[in-house]
């Protein structure tokens, strides 16, 4: 056993967290459990789980050899779940609002989804996404040496561009 911090941003060690789930010992109650679980595996380069746990629907496109490379060229910093509708132990269906920070060729990068999750076979299982929307500028981009627009006095990269 272990007492590592699992990778799902819960504070809880690993071998008492998702674990469990990525082993197959337990199943996720919650969509959200799930989601944190997904996160776990893909962490963990458990490209298996993460296909297990889509529905059919799903797995009928899923790129096993695509999401091992992108899973071991990424490393995982962050999870925060910003939203959760339903996907309680008691319902059928669920969606999490998430954003995953990860790093890759150097680069700090957020995937920001949100997810749609169902129970299929007895058991929760994601059942696709749409990513966060785009931001849009009205104005000219800022540099990162440039003064901050706010009007601090500060350059933008050590104020709100941080």
């Amino acid at each position: 056993m272990t007492r590592d911090p699992c990778p799902c941003g819960t504070g809880h060690p690993y071998d008492e967290c998702c674990g469990p789930y990525l082993t197959g010992d337990a199943h996720p109650t919650t969509a959200e459990a799930l989601m944190r679980s997904r996160y776990t595996a893909y962490a963990r380069e458990r490209v298996a789980y993460v296909e297990a746990t889509s529905t059919a629907g799903v797995r009928r496109d899923f790129d096993r050899k695509g999401v091992a490379a992108w899973a071991r060229a990424a490393t995982f910093t962050h999870l925060e779940v910003l939203a959760v509708e339903a996907g309680g132990e008691g319902d059928d269906e669920g969606v999490v609002d998430f954003a995953a920070t990860f790093e890759e060729a150097g680069r700090t990068r957020v995937l920001r989804e949100r997810s749609r999750f169902v129970r299929e076979e007895g058991g929760w299982r994601y059942a696709g996404g749409t990513k966060g929307e785009s931001v849009r500028r009205e104005g000219p981009k800022v540099g990162r040496n440039a003064p901050c627009p706010c009007g601090s006095g500060k350059k933008h990269k050590k104020c709100c561009g941080a």
